[in-house]
């Protein structure tokens, strides 16, 4: 007759029997590690604490641990393997010499994952390779203010949740160029809805996007200049489909 698995269950507690393969305890599943970049050279925003903290508890809430630092001697091939995907939080000015410049560009071209935020775009102005990555740079700013976001896709992880029109207060960036051509835009703002000062972008003002480069996965947001925003239940969820998109987790 079969021995039922409760029969088996009942003996293993008796200690007449050693466990068989599928009574032992299931293997941990592996999680994924974020390392949150935050090293400046150039202005640094107030919010990069609080943004920190709520990634940590993103990560705890998610199913991700999450590591951080503003060292740059970790961008070496060894340093970057441990990590899934990497985010530059408002980063600004030329923060990696060249060799570390090169293993980031090989962790991402092998199938690392790049979340960008905020001053990410302000960030290795002559980097050739980070510019395609994220996707445009800085320009200027007007001062901070509401602004109505357009939502243009609704099935990306990182804008499935919000509105068509959604409405919020940060310090918008206006870029150089548009990137439009180049990635997938998510979000765009009407600049109607605000004043967006002398380095307006005109009728096409991306704001959110993804796109993949070679076997890696990058995302951008231009919000979260604000300490408020990383406690906004919106921009904080925007944030984690980012992290997800360039995880792998959920698709461009």
């Amino acid at each position: 007759m079969r021995t039922t698995k409760l029969a088996v269950l009942g003996m293993l507690l008796a200690g007449t029997m050693t466990a068989p393969a599928w009574a032992a305890a299931p293997e941990p599943v592996d999680e994924p590690t974020v390392l949150v970049f935050s090293k400046t050279a150039g202005y640094r925003h107030a919010s990069i604490d609080p943004g920190i903290a709520s990634i940590q508890e993103l990560g705890r809430q998610n199913g991700f641990r999450v590591e951080s630092t503003e060292d740059s001697a970790r961008f070496t091939d060894q340093e970057l393997a441990r990590y899934d995907a990497v985010v530059w939080l408002s980063t600004t000015g030329d923060v990696l010499d060249q060799p570390q410049q090169d293993a980031f560009e090989r962790y991402i071209r092998t199938g690392g994952g790049f979340v960008g935020v905020h001053a990410a775009a302000d960030t290795e102005y002559d980097w050739p390779f980070y510019g395609e990555l994220v996707g445009a740079y800085f320009a200027g700013h007007p001062h901070i203010q509401p602004a109505a976001v357009r939502v243009e896709d609704h099935r990306n992880d990182s804008t499935a949740h919000l509105p068509n029109r959604w409405e919020r207060t940060d310090e918008w960036y206006n870029y150089r160029a548009s990137p439009r051509p180049d990635v997938h835009v998510l979000a765009a703002l009407d600049e109607r809805s605000y004043d967006p000062g002398d380095t307006a972008m005109g009728g096409d003002h991306p704001i959110a996007w993804c796109h993949e480069v070679d076997a890696g996965r990058a995302f951008y947001t231009g919000g979260g200049h604000t300490d408020e925003s990383y406690s906004e239940p919106d921009f904080v969820r925007h944030v984690l489909g980012g992290i997800r998109v360039a995880l792998g987790r959920a698709s461009c």
